[in-house]
């Protein structure tokens, strides 16, 4: 569990971390540079969780070497789908990580919601939901590895 105290504010006791693949964690569909070795180093603290579409079709098989659980989405209306899958989890209990236009609920409505912008981009109305915007996926997990940094960010 990562329990973040938000002076100000609320505190997180998250226990699940659900993360985006295509543009979070992957470019192009191959896993970012160090990304394996972060989430490694949070398994310990963390149930890690990857929902995607999965564009490219490589995902299962990049995270393979990470303990975590990928989920591959499938149809129309991926947003209500990734939104169901933290709702099932316990929303104020989820810290969420994503980019794109189908993450925008998952990060709205968890108790901390992280968008990053990559080569792929951001969705800006993504942006504008998320609690926390981070210039790419190695400073949003490294925020979860120091959670001071949160709080320096989100306090009142």
């Amino acid at each position: 569990m990562i329990i973040i105290k938000i002076p100000g504010s609320k505190t997180i006791k998250a226990e699940h971390l659900v993360l985006d693949y295509n543009g979070t964690l992957a470019v192009d569909g191959i896993l970012i540079p160090c990304v394996k070795q972060k989430l490694n180093s949070l398994a310990d603290k963390i149930n890690i969780h990857v929902i995607t579409a999965d564009t490219f079709g490589k995902a299962v098989d990049n995270l393979k070497e990470i303990p975590c659980q990928c989920s591959v989405l499938m149809g129309n209306n991926q947003q209500l789908q990734k939104l169901q899958f933290i709702t099932r989890l316990g929303k104020q209990k989820v810290i969420a990580i994503g980019n794109g236009t189908n993450d925008l609920l998952m990060l709205k409505n968890a108790a901390l919601g992280i968008a990053v912008i990559q080569k792929e981009g951001t969705s800006s109305k993504t942006m504008y939901n998320a609690d926390i915007v981070c210039k790419d996926i190695t400073d949003a997990l490294d925020l979860l590895l120091n959670p001071l940094r949160i709080v320096a960010t989100l306090r009142n």
